[in-house]
């Protein structure tokens, strides 16, 4: 039987107790501790586990006890920096969750840090791991539908959730909405173009959300609807259509790429929807009538998990790197250039301006 990969969680709040409850259900891996500020976070963390763990406040003393092979950083985003220097101390293996931090500049940092770093180093844009968005990926690079000229990736779904102190509710701590929840979408396009982007043009306001909300006197200034535009190096041109106020949408993403014989698309189901499959549908030009081929996931990951099964897939993709000792699926330069568009798409809203890539000197 395989040694257990022990996890140490850091940050106890939604994303930590995601990581729990999919941990929890995979055999070779266990979380052995937690570390928060929050008693409540730690308490609803614990509430999912079935064995006791260690609990930290403090992160130093976390590190410093040594206890776990992988961290999980899941502390709020403007916190991430910090967090990385100090478990950079450390030789265990590290999943930083998205954002990798919120600015360029502080990826550019952390990133320096790492040449001699010994353990794998894995951004977590778990949305690659979606079953449907997987098998997409997988026939556009093979081809099936010629090359590559247009994607669109569109999520309609619910504000943002309440967190602690409400950090997330100021682009100062989050990075802006477009890096801090659109992240995982520019990664897809990145992912799915295998390019580079090459200049960003975008649109978008608070329109609705949190307009009424007050913390120590400031207005939350969260965008929340947007359309970017992404024109990559090879010619992929790549939109993403946002909207954070559009509860009870039956798919909360809905992807779609048209290459020069035919077109593919797919949507994954919102969490509450009831829908536990997903069709992707291949329409080649030539053919009379389209392809559709339904991908399922196991109820029970679906019931852990908020991502359609995605946690639970990037965490075996994860533990096998470290079994491996092998390079990370997801690199640290993947959660830089999706920072990057993410920074440009804000600064274009800003701006009212096309911003080219090579202003950020990746």
């Amino acid at each position: 039987m395989k040694k257990k990969i022990k996890y140490a969680i850091i940050g106890a709040g939604s994303m930590g107790q995601e990581h729990t409850r999919n941990i929890e259900i995979i055999d070779d891996a266990e979380v052995v501790t937690l570390c928060d500020t929050s008693s409540e976070s730690i308490n609803q963390c614990l509430d999912l586990m079935k064995n006791e763990v260690a609990i930290f406040s403090d992160y130093a003393e976390l590190i410093e006890a040594d206890l776990a092979d992988a961290y999980i950083i899941a502390t709020p985003n403007y916190t991430h920096i910090e967090v990385l220097k100090s478990v950079l101390k450390s030789d265990a293996h590290l999943l930083i969750e998205k954002p990798l931090c919120t600015t360029v500049e502080d990826c550019k940092e952390f990133a320096s840090l790492t040449t001699n770093y010994p353990g794998v180093i894995w951004t977590a844009m778990e949305y690659r791991y979606m079953p449907p968005v997987q098998k997409m990926i997988e026939e556009i690079h093979n081809k099936t539908i010629g090359d590559l000229h247009m994607l669109s990736i569109r999520e309609h779904r619910f504000p943002f959730l309440h967190k602690v102190d409400d950090w997330n509710r100021f682009a100062i701590n989050t990075g802006g909405t477009l890096v801090e929840k659109c992240c995982h979408f520019f990664d897809l396009m990145r992912l799915i173009a295998q390019s580079e982007p090459l200049k960003v043009y975008a649109s978008g306001s608070q329109d609705v959300n949190h307009l009424e909300e007050e913390y120590d006197g400031k207005v939350p200034d969260m965008l929340d609807n947007a359309f970017v535009i992404v024109d990559f190096e090879n010619g992929v041109r790549a939109l993403l259509d946002l909207c954070m106020f559009a509860e009870n949408s039956e798919y909360q993403e809905e992807l779609c790429a048209v290459g020069s014989i035919g077109k593919i698309e797919t949507a994954v189901p919102s969490n509450d929807s009831g829908i536990s499959i997903s069709d992707v549908r291949i329409g080649l030009r030539e053919s009379e009538k389209a392809k559709k081929e339904t991908i399922a996931v196991d109820e029970q990951i679906l019931a852990v998990g908020h991502h359609h099964g995605s946690t639970f897939y990037e965490h075996q993709s994860f533990i096998k790197a470290i079994r491996a000792n092998s390079l990370p699926e997801v690199s640290l330069n993947d959660g830089l250039v999706a920072v990057a568009i993410g920074e440009a798409a804000e600064l274009s809203i800003k701006e009212g301006r096309v911003v080219e890539m090579n202003e950020f000197n990746l």
